[in-house]
């Protein structure tokens, strides 16, 4: 299967709907079995749908708020990236990179900076 760009945005919007609605099997429906989340070097690193059941709060997980603001997505690679704010004990903005594989989310790879500036503040320096 080969997932296009509007795909990709739509799973990326499943992904924020579920962390937003506290329902983790939603949110982990959106990736593979297999699936490796990392923040390189070493911040975190979950491999597979049961530690990211456990990494996204389990059965009762703590409010959290994800809004995206960019999105790409490169469809030959099924490579994609977007930035966000994520809200939860902490206010972080980032980016992630995604592979997908079977139209599910493979690899995240995201890097991110803790701030409580909202994300026009703090991309004000260089907004689009």
């Amino acid at each position: 299967m080969t997932m296009d760009a509007e795909g990709f945005r739509r799973l990326l919007r499943a992904v924020a709907e579920a962390w937003n609605e506290g329902d983790t099997p939603a949110a982990l429906a959106c990736f593979t079995e297999d699936a490796r989340y990392t923040e390189p070097p070493d911040t975190q690193h979950h491999e597979g749908r049961q530690a990211l059941y456990e990494f996204f709060g389990g059965e009762d997980p703590p409010p959290k708020r994800m809004v995206w603001h960019n999105v790409v997505f490169d469809d030959a690679q099924q490579l994609g990236a977007g930035e966000y704010t994520f809200i939860g004990t902490n206010t972080y903005h980032g980016v992630v990179l995604i592979r997908l594989r079977d139209d599910l989310i493979a690899n995240w790879r995201e890097y991110q900076y803790r701030s409580d500036l909202g994300w026009e503040d703090f991309t004000a320096l260089n907004p689009f």
